[in-house]
């Protein structure tokens, strides 16, 4: 009789624990699934900002190439950060020799001023981070395909208004650290990227 009662102790107790395991298990499954699912929310959520940012910027700069597009969203260009795309000469010169001087700097910020792209705007934000530290390279190789298509889309005297406009900002850039009332010259690392991004106005 004893005997009985311990085999019956014996599958209650084998019972309770299958339950409690099974109950852990599902427990287990459902956190995974509720991860992965919000994972997949997630993802979801920054494929439609990323589609809908290239769409509005495509929209702006009269774009059409979804793989430039798509570099310009990556490096965080935004419609409403487009008009610092033309500033990127600038930022470039500036940091030609590895480093960007206080002069440099401000000269480049002036020069935000003067096209219209008000402190605190997300245009100027963006141009400020470019300033205290050096874009990666993709930026400089977004914007010499972002001017080449533009260029496409211009006439010849449009396409040279537009280079004058943008380059010659570059040079007063450049010249702003060329020394004491900008008696030194301009110097070989800037004339080197100058003339690299003057090309790209004739690729």
């Amino acid at each position: 009789m004893a005997a009985d009662d311990d085999d019956g102790s014996d599958e209650i107790l084998l019972f309770a624990s299958t339950r409690i395991l099974d109950e852990r298990r599902q427990a287990l499954e459902e956190a995974f699934f509720r991860k992965e699912s919000e994972r997949l929310r997630l993802r979801l959520h920054e494929e439609r900002e990323r589609r809908e940012a290239r769409d509005a910027l495509g929209r702006q700069c009269g774009l059409s190439d979804a793989s430039l597009l798509d570099r310009l969203v990556a490096l965080g260009i935004r419609a409403d950060t487009v008009e610092a795309l033309v500033l990127v000469p600038l930022v470039e010169v500036a940091w030609a020799d590895g480093e960007m001087d206080p002069r440099e700097r401000n000269a480049v910020l002036r020069a935000a001023a003067s096209v219209g792209i008000a402190k605190g705007s997300p245009g100027y934000a963006l141009l400020e981070s470019w300033t205290e530290e050096r874009p990666s390279p993709d930026l400089l190789e977004s914007w010499r395909a972002y001017i080449a298509t533009l260029g496409r889309a211009l006439s010849a005297d449009h396409r040279w208004h537009l280079e004058e406009q943008v380059m010659g900002k570059a040079r007063a850039v450049a010249k702003a650290a060329g020394g004491f009332l900008g008696i030194a010259r301009v110097s070989k690392e800037e004339e080197a990227v100058l003339a690299e991004l003057e090309a790209a106005f004739r690729a």
